[in-house]
């Protein structure tokens, strides 16, 4: 079996299978601690009475640094092993989660929230790394929604654990609770992971991370600067700055020996087409996960429980969806696929921003988080793989750093341009001001506010009507005639 040329390496030990497990663990912990905190925003808010757009720092702030390490994972990967990586970025992701549980203040939190981004920059893409090198192309779309099993425990679970730990115990042991996980994920991966393989080392590239890092760094923040009430010209300046570094590092990969990213991969229609349908649909997928605790928190006064349990017919769906989706990859190909789902989700969101009024049923809402849900499950993973599959042996880490890198910038740029969107329409003074409001004043302000909420949620459906171009461009052949 080859891929792009070059001979794959036959997997020894454990199965492939065998090996997505284990890595589910460790996609479970970091998205169990990212949805944890999506619930936790507005108790975070009261207990150390900030604004939104402070607090909104604790996600923005982690996904920085995520998407500022990610470019460095291929180079780490070539340097120490991926196996070797994988344990080293578990274990300081773990510690992170403890430091964040013992935040005493906002400042104290985002710091050790990006203790954990730098480390979460590397688990996936090191994971992912792995699975490709272990796995046939034929076998990939299988493993990958099984893989993609985290994102559905994670959702699923996440919200409605975080939202008792908060209610009932403390807000820290959202964040405690990823050291036994952590752990559990060290003594398996030690054991069942096989041992790296002595490869061509090469040097980092420098220059490349100088560009491209702090790139996305002023990117996003230049898209947070909105929520935080900025005018003029500074948050266009640091977007403009954003996109100039992003730009001149473009063009120095074209010549570098090694860059950071390998721009080569984009030569091939199959991973820019499913590399620009995930640039797009991210960005307003993952950037609503922040809104609906918020809106049941705010606008409808639930308690965190009840808001992390009202978001699991949308996490249940997107598993599901996942698992089928990723099986059927193999079968029909990806591109059949993603535009389907692409097109269910924005359904859903196109349900959403009709249905979010002050008194909504529960019900409908169910079901169009369901749909959209539904869509993006089916569509993040068949996209990943028709990204992926046929890379060789020697392109794995490249691939997989490209995919990971894109999936949590954009999910950074979406949650902070929803944050800004919602920041500006809220009541002056904004989510501290609803949280002085009587039980009285809220029921009053309640139709405003759902208002608030229906204009933000128009953001991520543009997103992913947008994305079905892209989408559409993705192969419609089966494996067996990409092979």
């Amino acid at each position: 079996m080859t891929r792009g040329g070059t001979t794959a390496a036959a997997p020894h030990g454990p199965r492939p299978m065998t090996i997505a497990l284990v890595l589910v663990l460790g996609g479970v912990m970091v998205s169990l601690d990212t949805t944890v905190v999506n619930v936790a925003v507005d108790r975070l808010s009261q207990t150390f009475d900030a604004s939104l757009a402070t607090i909104q720092w604790i996600a923005t702030g982690y996904s920085l640094a995520l998407g500022a390490m990610v470019p460095t994972a291929a180079w780490a990967v070539g340097r120490f092993g991926a196996k070797r990586l994988y344990l080293t970025a578990v274990s300081a992701f773990a510690l992170g989660s403890v430091l964040a549980g013992l935040a005493w203040d906002v400042p104290s939190m985002i710091a050790f929230r990006v203790v954990q981004g730098l480390a979460g920059g590397l688990v996936m893409p090191a994971g992912m790394t792995i699975l490709i090198r272990a796995a046939k192309p034929e076998e990939l779309g299988k493993l990958m929604g099984t893989n993609g099993l985290a994102i559905l425990v994670g959702p699923l679970a996440g919200p409605a654990l975080g939202g008792w730990l908060i209610d009932q115990v403390s807000w820290r042991w959202m964040f405690f609770i990823n050291l036994p996980v952590g752990l559990a994920i060290l003594l398996l991966a030690g054991r069942l992971f096989p041992a790296d393989v002595t490869g061509a080392r090469r040097s980092l590239d420098v220059p490349g991370l100088l560009l491209l890092s702090p790139g996305l760094v002023a990117l996003i923040y230049g898209v947070t600067r909105f929520g935080d009430g900025a005018s003029g010209a500074a948050p266009f300046a640091w977007i403009a700055l954003g996109l100039g570094l992003a730009a001149a590092f473009a063009v120095r990969a074209r010549f570098a020996a090694h860059p950071l990213i390998d721009l080569r991969l984009f030569r091939t229609r199959a991973f820019s087409a499913a590399t620009g349908t995930m640039t797009v649909f991210c960005a307003g997928y993952f950037g609503t996960m922040i809104l609906a605790p918020l809106y049941f928190q705010l606008v409808r006064g639930e308690s965190a429980t009840v808001a992390g349990l009202l978001a699991m017919p949308g996490a249940l769906a997107s598993g599901t969806a996942m698992q089928v989706a990723g099986r059927l990859a193999d079968r029909i190909g990806p591109g059949r696929i993603v535009p389907v789902a692409v097109a269910v989700a924005a359904s859903g969101f196109a349900l959403l921003t009709a249905l979010l009024t002050a008194d909504a049923s529960y019900w409908a809402l169910a079901g169009a988080t369901m749909l959209v849900g539904a869509g993006g499950g089916a569509t993040i993973m068949p996209a990943m793989t028709a990204a992926t599959r046929g890379v060789s042996h020697d392109q794995a880490p490249a691939a997989s750093t490209t995919v990971n890198l894109v999936t949590t910038t954009m999910a950074a740029v979406g949650t902070a341009s929803a944050s800004a969107l919602l920041s500006a329409r809220l009541p002056d003074g904004g989510i501290k001001a609803v949280h002085r409001m009587s039980e009285a004043a809220r029921e009053a302000a309640a139709p405003a506010l759902a208002d608030a909420f229906r204009f933000t949620y128009a953001l991520p459906l543009t997103l992913v009507v947008a994305a079905l171009v892209p989408a559409l461009l993705i192969h419609r052949r089966s494996t067996e005639k990409e092979s």
